[in-house]
């Protein structure tokens, strides 16, 4: 089997630092300036792996340098190396790359974001099966594995393929730019984020009142991204931004948009819970617009005290399938529970999966 690789190395640069995207020089830059480390080729390098594992015998076609080729060496791969990228690297890069590679192998994987699938798109259109290993901030296409470990797996198992969404965020709304054919695996390969509908205080009023019932005088909260959550918020009198992590103390904002260093300093300073509401269509509780939300912040709050909370229509959009993690982090993504309460409203919570466990 021969497996074509690209590597956006800047993806996801933005989201633990706060940024919510990592799109353009200039916001690169300000995530470097706040201390972002790159994480694509670290992801990029896990799938290899898991493909290395199931199928030996694979050949990796790939970009030089961090573009691929220092992920597929790192993975034990040793790549054919067939376009060398511009510097600083580039979404034409990207696309050169990717049509220079899509005549000689099986399967393209890429690592990196909606940008990364938008410029992915453009250069191979359904000429090939193409499959994103996540690496991006909030990732609303459907061509994404549910984690580095799932990409290396799919692309070594699958067997037919199915059309997939490409969508991107412009000027603040999702577009969809077009398909690409990605392997048909539905448990592991993520679906495509649905539009949020209009969720008010007044329909969240029973979950507000049930997770402050189990808040402590003193304990702060710590609020992840969505339109539930910022409407729980509204019914404590707080206005949070709807995109951020956010962090309140009863009916008081101590901090808005905040990034992961943000985040363990409070959390280091004062007892808290966290609450979070899975992104609708796809599931995601962690690893999708909320890396903020990083393992050493999760770890310090404790598992224990994460609440899920979430309207009855968005668990019964699901259809059944699981919650998912991401964190970056296996040994986190693992020690969470197979199922969760997630609160629906005063005094009403139902049991549901996370995650279905790796063949």
């Amino acid at each position: 089997m021969r497996v074509g690789l690209v590597v956006n190395p800047v993806a996801g640069v933005g989201g633990r630092v706060g940024l919510k995207g990592s799109d353009g020089a200039e916001v690169q830059e300000r995530a470097f300036a706040l201390g972002a480390v790159p994480r694509a080729a670290g992801r990029a390098t896990l799938a290899l792996a898991e493909l290395r594992a199931r199928r030996p015998d694979s050949v990796v076609l790939t970009v030089a340098g961090a573009m691929g080729e220092e992920a597929a060496r790192a993975a034990g791969f040793a790549p054919e190396v067939v376009f060398a990228p511009g510097e600083p690297t580039s979404a034409a890069d990207t696309v050169a790359a990717a049509r220079a590679l899509a005549p000689q192998v099986d399967l393209l994987l890429f690592a990196g974001g909606d940008g990364t699938a938008r410029d992915v798109l453009e250069a191979v259109g359904d000429t090939l099966p193409v499959l994103g290993i996540p690496t991006g901030v909030k990732m609303h296409s459907a061509v994404f594995a549910v984690n580095p470990r799932a990409a290396g797996e799919v692309a070594a198992t699958f067997s037919r393929v199915r059309e997939a969404e490409v969508v991107d965020r412009v000027e603040g709304s999702p577009q969809l730019f077009g398909y690409l054919r990605v392997p048909d695996v539905p448990a592991r390969v993520q679906q495509r984020k649905t539009g949020s509908s209009s969720v008010t205080p007044d329909a969240v009023s029973g979950i507000a009142a049930e997770l402050r019932s189990y808040l402590a005088p003193g304990e702060l909260l710590v609020l992840g991204p969505g339109t539930t959550t910022r409407a729980v918020a509204a019914v404590w009198g707080v206005d949070v931004p709807v995109l951020g992590v956010n962090v309140v103390d009863g009916s008081t904002l101590v901090a808005a948009d905040a990034s992961a260093d943000q985040l363990l300093e409070l959390v280091a300073g004062a007892p808290a819970r966290i609450a979070l509401t899975p992104i609708g269509g796809q599931g995601f509780l962690l690893g999708r617009g909320n890396q903020q939300l990083a393992p050493e912040v999760l770890r310090a709050v404790g598992l224990d005290r994460l609440h899920v909370v979430a309207t009855e229509a968005k668990v019964v959009a699901l259809g059944g399938r699981p919650l998912l993690v991401d964190t970056g982090d296996d040994a986190l993504d693992r020690a969470f529970p197979r199922y969760v309460r997630v609160v629906v409203g005063w005094r009403r919570t139902i049991l549901y999966p996370v995650n279905e466990r790796q063949s």
